[in-house]
């Protein structure tokens, strides 16, 4: 870690009985950091507003974020910026605190190094043995509690595998460890649906609505494990690797990705620093 940040305090620590911590009791998003600025910096405080709201937590204002990232910026601008919300520390067990204190963490950490090579030619994804449960209460918000990720990225260590692509107890495809999921299906664009479980991604929403800017078809539903191994191509995304092509799902392969080199370009029409 390179930098952190509590209640915009540099290299200050998190009580131990900060409600983050103890019960996952609040949410988080992570974004790139180039040249000291955030690419989409209002959506994503946008998002985690929203997440926020769901959880009955009060965001920190974005100006007070964007002194904190300015603080970051000054010993790390260019990094991978995680910025955590909970609910602060009290409240006996599970009661939430009559008056919470909200804490804010911000942290930056290198960029990750992914071979330039994903981007283009695609990556080898799996199927991870781990299904979702359904919690439509929770469902898109990027809480604290991220266990079953965990345990999913678990499941493999093979260097070569970039992915691993999740169902829930239905059998149908929700997302990946870290990412949302396109499939292309005749030209026309499909992403599954997160009402009862997964994370609503930043970039899953920039793509949704860039797509129907640029008259691409482009739909939210159920799909099936089946369904997507049957896709002229499948799609990764997320506010870090932008898009990744599947070119690898166990047997099933692809080579040509057409439509990801499409979204691509309107990842890039939207990375410009706004912040």
């Amino acid at each position: 870690m390179l930098i952190t940040l509590v209640d915009g305090v540099p290299d200050a620590g998190v009580p131990a009985d900060d409600r983050g911590l103890a019960y996952g009791d609040g949410v988080f998003r992570t974004m790139a950091m180039h040249g000291g600025r955030i690419c989409g910096w209002p959506r994503h405080y946008a998002k985690l507003a929203s997440d926020c709201a769901v959880l009955g937590i009060r965001p920190p204002a974005a100006e007070v974020l964007l002194g904190d990232i300015q603080a970051v910026a000054a010993r790390a601008a260019d990094c991978s910026l995680r910025i955590a919300v909970t609910r602060g520390s009290g409240g006996r067990g599970y009661a939430v605190p009559e008056q919470p204190r909200y804490r804010r963490i911000v942290c930056a950490d290198r960029l990750p190094d992914y071979p330039e090579e994903w981007a283009s030619r695609g990556i080898t994804a799996r199927w991870c043995r781990l299904q979702l449960a359904e919690q439509p209460a929770l469902a898109g918000i990027k809480h604290l509690n991220r266990l079953e990720n965990v345990l999913a990225r678990a499941e493999w260590d093979d260097p070569a595998v970039a992915e691993g692509l999740l169902q829930d107890a239905a059998g149908n495809v929700i997302e990946g460890t870290r990412c949302n999921v396109f499939l292309v299906e005749g030209g026309a664009l499909v992403t599954p649906d997160l009402s009862r479980c997964g994370v609503a991604g930043v970039t899953r929403e920039l793509v949704l609505e860039s797509a129907a800017h640029h008259g691409l078809r482009c739909s939210v539903e159920t799909v099936s494990r089946r369904r997507l191994e049957s896709a002229d191509e499948v799609l990764l995304v997320n506010s870090l690797i932008g898009v990744w092509p599947v070119a690898a799902l166990g047997p099933r392969q692809w080579r040509d990705f057409p439509v990801a080199a499409l979204v691509r370009k309107w990842l890039d029409a939207f990375d410009h620093p706004a912040v």
